[in-house]
């Protein structure tokens, strides 16, 4: 299985660590670690990687700061084109970021299977960024993985599948841990 894992800011990096070490040991799995840049000086992104002892994405989108929509657009007209010259199976976003959406996106539109980790968090809040992506996020992806109850139940109000719901905890306290 080809696994494309998005990320692109502190705290994706951090959260994500567990899952890439998980994928990283299983032969059927090629991890296809993408990085959008987001978060794109050293001490933003570079250190985590070398810190948590993770691998180099293969490929850095470069795409840098500015507005919401235009750090989210760059994100998917440069995120297309990874998915398209990789060929992911799933493609697995963390968390509620920009790259988190414009990753959600990409891979929707070219009909790839998204999976949302530390899905259904809501502040019920739609003038919070972060919130307009959990929730499109959500609503765009096959696979839903929550952290507690209360994420899963906010899903299933919402009219998510219960099949479509995995109730696997928090890989930020997994990589605390």
């Amino acid at each position: 299985m080809k696994l494309m894992l998005v990320v692109g800011a502190r705290p994706q990096i951090i959260k994500s660590a567990p899952i890439i070490r998980e994928a990283l040991s299983r032969s059927e799995v090629e991890l296809q670690l993408v990085h959008t840049g987001q978060h794109y000086d050293y001490e933003m992104s570079k250190v985590f990687f070398a810190e948590l002892d993770l691998p180099d994405p293969v490929v850095n989108l470069g795409v840098g700061s500015g507005s919401h929509g235009l750090q989210t657009g760059e994100m998917l007209i440069r995120l297309e084109k990874a998915v398209l010259k990789f060929k992911p199976d799933v493609v697995l976003v963390p968390g509620d970021t920009n790259s988190t959406l414009a990753g959600a996106l990409a891979a929707v539109k070219l009909h790839v299977p998204v999976g949302h980790v530390e899905a259904g968090a809501r502040s019920y809040d739609m003038r919070m960024p972060e919130e307009v992506n959990r929730r499109l996020t959500d609503h765009c992806s096959r696979l839903l993985f929550t952290v507690s109850d209360n994420c899963t139940n906010n899903l299933l109000k919402e009219g998510i599948e219960k099949e479509q719901i995995f109730q696997v905890g928090d890989t930020m306290y997994d990589a605390f841990l």
